[in-house]
Parts: C-alpha cells; sequence; structure tokens
C-alpha cells in the first residue's frame, strides 16, 4: 500500500456527525506517525455547513479540514452523485494511496465509488454491520461499501461473521474493536477536564425523578403521521413518571408540526432542547437513568458506560448490544415501548458487559495494522 521511499498519503472522508466522532480518535493518532503517513480530511458537507459542523471539531479537538466540499443535503441521488463529482478532484490532485471511510451514510459510499473507480485502495470502519433491513439506506451503503473495500475494519464479532458469508477474504478482514468507544472516552476525560456552556447546563433534578433522555430522527419513523404520533403518545405516558430530556432533531420537529402533534408536547413534561454539540449531549445522558432513541451509535455509547437503552426500530445493525449490552429492542409503537417502560419500572433491567475491545484504542488498532499492510 505504501510507495516505497514515500510518505503513504491517506484520505479520511467524513460529511455527517456520526463521521467526525468515528474520525476523531483517527486524526489524534495520526499525529504520532507523521513520519511514515500523512492523513488528510475531507468533510462532504453531507449534512451540515461547515459553520454548523464546527461545534464537533471543537468538541474533539480537531483542526479545519483539509478540504470542505459543501455538497449539503438533497435527495439519496443527488447528494450521492454531488460527493462523487466534488471527491474525483480532490482524489485527482492528492492521489492517496489509500480512502478511509467510516460509517453508513451516502458520502460513505460515494468516496468509496470514487476511490475505486480510480484504482486507490479502500479501507471502511465499522465494515461488516448488518440489520437484514433493505429498507433502510444505511444497509445499502454499508453492503455496496464492503463489496468494494479492501481492507473491513470490524467492530464486533458478528460483523466477521456477516463478512465471511459474503465470501470477504479472510486476509481482508480486520476485528479491532469500536472507533465509537475511543470518541466516547475522549468526550468523558474533555467533560472532567472543562466545563460544558449553553444548553448542556441546563439539566436540573426537578422532580427527583429518573432521568429519561430521548432521540428521535429516524425517517420510517418521524415521517409516518400516525407512527409518529404513536410514539410520540407512548413517550408522553412516560415522561408522566420520569424526567424526560428530548434534544429535537430538525427533521422530527419539521415532521411534528407538519401533522400537527404539538398538543402531544405540550403539557407533557418532556422538555424539548435544541440539538445539542457532542459534549453537551453526552453531558446530558451519561448519568441517565434510561436512553430512548432510534439511533445507531447510541445503542453503543450507552452499552459501554452500562447504561439502559430502549431502541425504537424493529432491527439493528448492532446485535453485540442486544446480546452483550443494555439495549432493548423495543419497537416501534407506543404500546411496546410502555410496556418495556413498566418492566424497567419494576427493576426489569438487563445483566450487562462491556464487549471485546471496545476499550479505547481502536484507532492505534487500525493505523497500526494499516502501516503494517
Amino acid at each position: 500500500m505504501e510507495r516505497e521511499g514515500s510518505i503513504m498519503k491517506v484520505l479520511l472522508a467524513a460529511g455527517a456527525r456520526p463521521n467526525f466522532m468515528k474520525i476523531a480518535p483517527l486524526l489524534h493518532e495520526a499525529k504520532h506517525y507523521i513520519s511514515k503517513a500523512d492523513f488528510k480530511l475531507v468533510h462532504t458537507g453531507q449534512h451540515y455547513d461547515y459553520e454548523m459542523s464546527k461545534a464537533f471539531f471543537d468538541d474533539f479537538d480537531i483542526s479545519e479540514p483539509d478540504y470542505f466540499l459543501n455538497v449539503g443535503s438533497g435527495s439519496h441521488a443527488v447528494q450521492t452523485a454531488g460527493v462523487i463529482v466534488e471527491f474525483e478532484k480532490v482524489c485527482l490532485k492528492e492521489k492517496p494511496d489509500i480512502v478511509l471511510v467510516v460509517g453508513d451514510v451516502n458520502s460513505t459510499l460515494a468516496c468509496s465509488i470514487t476511490a475505486k473507480k480510480l484504482n486507490v485502495k479502500v479501507a471502511h470502519i465499522e465494515a461488516g454491520l448488518r440489520s437484514g433491513d433493505m429498507s433502510m439506506p444505511e444497509e445499502i451503503n454499508r453492503i455496496v461499501t464492503d463489496s468494494i473495500s479492501d481492507y473491513l475494519f470490524v467492530t464486533e464479532r458478528s460483523g466477521v461473521g456477516n463478512l465471511r458469508s459474503e465470501g470477504k477474504r479472510e486476509d481482508r478482514i480486520f476485528f479491532v474493536g469500536n472507533i465509537m468507544i475511543d470518541a466516547l472516552y475522549y468526550g468523558l476525560e474533555k467533560l472532567k477536564a472543562c466545563a460544558v456552556t449553553g444548553e448542556g447546563h441546563r439539566w436540573q433534578a426537578g422532580k427527583g425523578a429518573p432521568r429519561v433522555v430521548v432521540t428521535l430522527h429516524r425517517p420510517s419513523n418521524v415521517d409516518d403521521e400516525a407512527k409518529l404520533r404513536d410514539i410520540l403518545s407512548g413517550l408522553r405516558d412516560i415522561a408522566k413518571e420520569t424526567e424526560m430530556y428530548f434534544p429535537m432533531h430538525p427533521r422530527t420537529r419539521k415532521k411534528i408540526e407538519m401533522f400537527g402533534l404539538d398538543y402531544l408536547i405540550k403539557d407533557s413534561g418532556i422538555i424539548i432542547l435544541q440539538p445539542l454539540s457532542y459534549l453537551e449531549f453526552l453531558s446530558l445522558w451519561k448519568d441517565a437513568a434510561l436512553v430512548i432513541t432510534d439511533s445507531g451509535g447510541i445503542q453503543e455509547e450507552t452499552t459501554a458506560l452500562g447504561i439502559p437503552c430502549f431502541t425504537v426500530r424493529d432491527n439493528t445493525e448492532r446485535p453485540i448490544t442486544i446480546e452483550e449490552g443494555t439495549n432493548i429492542l423495543v419497537g416501534t409503537t407506543g404500546e411496546k415501548m410502555l410496556d418495556a417502560f413498566m418492566s424497567f419500572k419494576k427493576g426489569g433491567r438487563k445483566s450487562s458487559k462491556v464487549p471485546e475491545l471496545w476499550d479505547g484504542k481502536t484507532a492505534g488498532r487500525i493505523i497500526g495494522k494499516l502501516l503494517a499492510l
């Protein structure tokens, strides 16, 4: 992979909030290898313009991206095509030895395709995760990216099994652990060292009730009026017995207003917050009694810290969070959510453990493996 007599050139491609959280540990670790590898960050701008995403860079103490493509939002086709066009220009200029992609967003897929068509090797971090649900755009992105990647870095053993069953070469699969946990531990240490300002200081134990933190943004949950009404009704019932905080995603807020469901929030006791920076959000949920979410990464983070998690989905691409962790799939109805909460309220907590190699040292293993290859 490395050009003889020269430094290995690596492009790190990221486009959405979860990507930056996984890229940050790699950038920190890369500082120890500047004589062997040159890492440059490409921010595709898939979900946020630069100013809006700058908070993530500040939270993780990483410098400005070397390239900002400013692709913006749009349909899956428009967004993917935009990233391909702009990322190709970067690849032609930089002539990298390898492109490193993370996660499962459209930028992950687009940058992988672009690199491979230019005969540049691709490494995928979080390879092998599968939900089995082809209605999820992320599942398609994961499968296609893995199918063309040269090196597959896996977070949990199920990913190794999935890749083997799909015919991937054994010498291209590397179980390295979960880089999201590297970012989590970094955030926890930073919270200890500095005060978090702004929205993050508003949490107060007003009721003396258990703190519950909610995130909800998945299109399958919020774009359907009946389903969103049902989920909000379930949250409203749970909020009667808890201190519930809900940092609301712009998409969710827009749909609630569009469907006229504001009445389910009003006078419910649910504390609605603006979207939070990573550190603000971490300061909110790290001491929670329960997290209710339809996201992916928070399933892993709650497992790492031993915090109960209800996932408002019928499936998950992160099965280890259920098999060994604190995660419970509660479906997508208010009734099932409430049933799970009543069991939790009566002491129905899962026994759990931190999964193998979720130790905060994954970035070092990934870079070490890249250089050894």
